[in-house]
């Protein structure tokens, strides 16, 4: 790579923090949030989500990496999906068992979902399916397939562009406190570890969906809410 493509990237880089910087700044002012709604939530962050998603298509599509740079590949999308629900299963439990620990360490964070992420009645959960899946993969593009892409380009390190990304897609979680934001931040390093294991974002992106799917339809589904 030439330096002034280097630097090409890593403007691009830049435009894009300083557009996902507000919606991170959000999730720490939801901590207390007051006549905030589902509905509104949901809405909101499904256009973000799509907002950023069009940005970094933009961006691949004038690099010439394509969906394929950003790791959606076709020919095995199947196998991968199978493979992404059978390590969903250890990657829960083992979800699970750190957010346990970090509590008993003395970390504070949420101990119920939020209201404002609790859908109520049929058209609600409707929605609720919907923002899950455009969830799912809008993030796993977002912060597994393009900034690992481009922070390796311009870094030229593998590890460095995982842990700024890991870093980023944490704190973007920061409505959920300490121990939400270290457990988010773990579960972004294994879906990037899975990533780069199978150069597609198929698993990561089915890991993703049923973890949001259980806590944002299913438990709440289940009177667990």
């Amino acid at each position: 790579m030439t330096p002034g493509e280097r630097w090409r990237q890593a403007l691009e880089v830049a435009v894009f923090v300083v557009v996902i910087v507000p919606a991170v700044l959000l999730s720490f002012a939801l901590v207390h949030p007051e006549r905030v709604t589902f509905a509104a939530v949901a809405t909101a962050s499904m256009a973000s989500q799509v907002i950023l998603l069009g940005l970094v298509l933009l961006f691949v599509r004038r690099s010439g990496d394509g969906l394929a740079g950003l790791g959606w590949r076709g020919g095995q999308s199947g196998r991968e999906a199978l493979l992404g629900v059978a390590l969903f299963v250890p990657f829960y439990l083992g979800a699970g068992a750190l957010e346990t620990f970090l509590r008993q360490m003395g970390l504070g964070g949420l101990t119920e979902i939020p209201p404002y992420l609790v859908p109520r009645g049929p058209a609600q959960y409707g929605l609720a399916l919907l923002f899950v899946g455009v969830v799912a993969v809008a993030e796993e593009s977002i912060f597994r397939g393009y900034l690992i892409l481009r922070l390796r380009a311009v870094t030229g390190s593998t590890s460095a562009a995982v842990a700024v990304s890991t870093v980023v897609f944490a704190l973007g979680h920061g409505y959920q406190g300490s121990v939400g934001v270290i457990t988010v931040g773990a579960m972004g390093l294994v879906f990037a570890l899975v990533y780069l294991w199978r150069g597609s974002l198929v698993a990561p992106a089915v890991m993703h969906f049923l973890q949001d799917f259980i806590g944002i339809v299913l438990l709440p589904l289940a009177g667990m809410a």
